[in-house]
């Protein structure tokens, strides 16, 4: 298309919507495209600064009579596949969230995060199905299927949804519910942004006034038995009980706690709604090592993100997940060796339980696959430190090691720049799979939606 067609075409555009439309060049395009991922940028022919379901669908439609494919963006969390030429939607100004406390439920716009929900819900008494960091953003979440932090006795953030608002290839804005779209109602929660643009949702909430949770911070020299207790413990634990473990090395900067910096720790994290028996079930972890730091008690939900105590500035970060199916001592020792304080490339590790009620299918099924996973192993690593290359042989090494008992990964947790479809026959049973391609070819014949961990239409 010629430049001057493709001006005008922009320029018509840009009247039909409220947000701000945007080209290379223009000021406050490279600021729309930012996102938490300071690595990996979009660079599209026109991003579109959504403000409301109408702009969504605007901006669809145009990239539609283009030619182009669509991707969308909130918080910038989760970008892996980059857009080149086509159209981004960036929701990050659809931010509302309205708590309907007698049907314990939160309509929430597609740019909100969950700290946002949680600050409005907490007053009655309710709290989401968030993670372990309020800055990330509600809809890719949930969309990739969402592991809080009372996942196990909760489920998947998915398996709460009740109704969403979501804009289709053909520019159509649907309410979408297990009874108007059984089939496109199953797809959305699971396959992320394969269908379509989500403008809001509607989802349950949990009445939880309080929860018992924190940590406990150990230097690595005694990831062997930490890691050993870990392994016992969550065998044997109820599922109101959500735990990890994690290494990490802190930098000795003053920004950290004292008795951390400069030391490569292990952190053990909890969350129960079990005020009563929380202290007790937590209670071996003081006596496995001797502790750095300890921080654990009764807090309300508002101040769950203390647990995990994650970065919530904007970085440069590459990495992926394996679900496992158990956890054998041969795979902890493989994790704690490849990964640990003595690892070639520094690396952030994430080993979470799951099982109770993340093994159980929903009352209305969805697309998340491997419910029979027990864990979930995260690796993560900064590549401006020593090169992409160097961090993806790295954790190659760690998934090699414990591919025995690998089962699949996980959509929320694939992260850097990635080709489309890298693991879309390890994100899905196969099943699971052929359905959602032949739902693809019904709601996306021409693949728009394809800038992601692409589901190709059936032929």
């Amino acid at each position: 298309m010629a430049t001057d067609e493709m001006r005008a075409r922009v320029a018509e555009l840009a009247g039909r919507v409220r947000g701000p439309v945007l080209v290379p060049d223009q000021e406050g395009y490279e600021e729309e495209l930012s996102g938490f991922q300071a690595g990996y940028r979009h660079q599209p022919a026109v991003v579109v600064g959504a403000e409301s379901a109408e702009d969504v669908q605007a901006a669809v439609r145009f990239a539609v009579s283009l030619g182009v494919a669509v991707a969308v963006q909130s918080t910038g969390h989760g970008v892996t596949v980059l857009d080149e030429g086509g159209v981004v939607i960036s929701t990050k100004r659809m931010q509302d969230v309205t708590v309907d406390p007698p049907s314990r439920s939160a309509r929430i716009g597609a740019g909100a995060q969950w700290e946002q929900v949680v600050l409005a819900a907490e007053p009655h008494g309710l709290v989401p199905p968030s993670g372990s960091a309020g800055h990330v953003g509600v809809a890719g979440y949930t969309l990739a299927g969402g592991i809080g932090l009372l996942a196990r006795e909760f489920g998947y953030a998915a398996d709460h949804v009740r109704a969403l608002d979501v804009v289709t290839a053909d520019g159509e804005l649907r309410r979408v519910t297990a009874d108007s779209d059984p089939d496109l109602f199953w797809a959305l929660r699971g396959a992320r942004d394969n269908f379509g643009v989500v403008t809001s949702l509607e989802i349950t909430l949990q009445p939880v006034p309080r929860i018992y949770g924190g940590g406990v911070f150990f230097g690595s020299e005694h990831a062997e038995e930490v890691f050993a207790l870990f392994r016992e413990w969550t065998a044997q634990v109820p599922e109101t009980m959500t735990s990890s473990v994690g290494m990490i090395g802190y930098p000795p900067i003053p920004v950290f706690p004292e008795s951390l910096r400069g030391r490569h720790v292990v952190h053990v994290r909890f969350a129960t709604t079990d005020l009563k028996a929380g202290p007790e079930l937590v209670r071996p972890w003081l006596e496995v090592a001797p502790t750095l730091l300890e921080h654990l008690g009764e807090l309300p939900y508002g101040e769950a993100g203390a647990i995990y105590r994650e970065p919530n500035f904007a970085h440069y970060y590459d990495g992926n997940s394996v679900l496992l199916s158990e956890l054998t001592p041969e795979a902890l020792d493989a994790v704690r060796e490849l990964a640990g304080a003595e690892a070639p490339v520094s690396c952030v590790v994430d080993l979470r339980h799951l099982g109770g009620a993340l093994s159980r299918v929903p009352e209305v099924p969805n697309a998340v696959s491997f419910r029979e996973a027990q864990y979930i192993l995260r690796v993560l690593s900064a590549p401006d430190e020593v090169g992409l290359d160097e961090v993806r042989t790295a954790h190659e090494r760690v998934y090699k090691a414990v591919a025995p008992w690998t089962i699949g990964r996980s959509l929320n947790f694939v992260y850097g720049m990635r080709t489309a479809g890298d693991f879309r026959s390890e994100l899905y049973e196969t099943a699971v799979l052929t359905r959602l391609s032949a739902l693809k070819a019904k709601y996306d014949p021409d693949n728009v939606f394809r800038r992601n961990q692409n589901i190709e239409p059936a032929a």
